[in-house]
């Protein structure tokens, strides 16, 4: 995670003084790329503990194409009660983009369940690609999607990458959880397709640290990186429905404590 601390450090030497949407202001850049080897262990932030729960249930969710934050109540898992209605709705966001985009003519287009057989028939081809930036129906999304494009990629040897583009991104609190969850949906995708996860590329747009999270991200530079855990499919899923929790086995995970943040609303 050392490339992620370096662009943290530059956003927080560098960044440049913004206003923005939610009042509180940033220092941003824009345009920079992080790698990560999933062969090397699994990008799960050491410098501070990431709630690893949230990460998993908050990936099932969107899988499952819920768009309602009551299943992340029920397991524990705050991170989207802000935006919520007084019903836990939060209009056509992620889950519902990802599994029920829908046509000018009415149809709905399930990318995943798309995406899945195409990479099993079509190994090579160019187009393994989920998009949540619906334009006609951001208007109608609590908040429109931050992680708004991703594109797998498949090698003549059977390495699967996946290349996310985020249009925004709070260093932060944001991006080592977008790190995670998109890591673990590559190692899922590759389990079910029979593919090796290989790599997490992570395209950022307008890349910044909230002014409230500057003494926080002092206090997180001031720490070691630690090893990184290793994560295992415990069990033989066939279908990207199938997954639950217990189905991920996260091991060797000896990070630096929490560091408390408001998310900036």
């Amino acid at each position: 995670m050392k490339n992620y601390l370096a662009v943290l450090a530059d956003v927080l030497e560098r960044g440049e003084q913004c206003c923005d949407r939610t009042g509180v202001g940033t220092r941003n850049l824009f345009g920079a790329q992080l790698r990560f080897d999933l062969t090397a262990g699994f990008p799960l932030m050491t410098t501070k503990r990431i709630h690893w729960k949230s990460v998993v249930h908050e990936l099932l969710w969107f899988l499952r194409g819920s768009t309602n934050v009551r299943y992340l109540q029920e397991n524990g898992v705050r991170i989207w009660n802000e935006w919520a209605d007084e019903n836990g709705e939060l209009g056509p966001v992620y889950g519902k983009q990802w599994r029920r985009w829908q046509t000018v003519d009415g149809r709905e287009v399930d990318q995943i369940a798309q995406l899945i057989q195409n990479l099993k028939a079509n190994p090579f081809s160019r187009r393994h690609l989920i998009s949540a930036w619906n334009v006609g129906e951001i208007g109608q999304m609590a908040l429109p999607p931050c992680h708004c494009f991703f594109q797998f990629h498949v090698s003549s040897s059977g390495d699967l990458r996946c290349q996310l583009y985020q249009r925004s991104a709070d260093m932060f609190l944001g991006v080592p959880f977008n790190v995670a969850s998109y890591s673990l949906i590559t190692h899922m995708v590759a389990h079910i397709c029979g593919l090796r996860a290989k790599e997490f590329i992570h395209t950022l747009g307008d890349y910044h640290i909230y002014n409230s999270h500057l003494e926080q991200v002092r206090e997180q530079l001031d720490r070691e990186p630690r090893n990184l855990p290793s994560l295992k499919i415990v069990q033989n899923r066939q279908d990207i429905d199938d997954f639950c929790f217990d189905d991920f086995e996260l091991s060797g995970y000896n990070p630096h404590g929490a560091i408390a943040a408001r998310v900036a609303v």
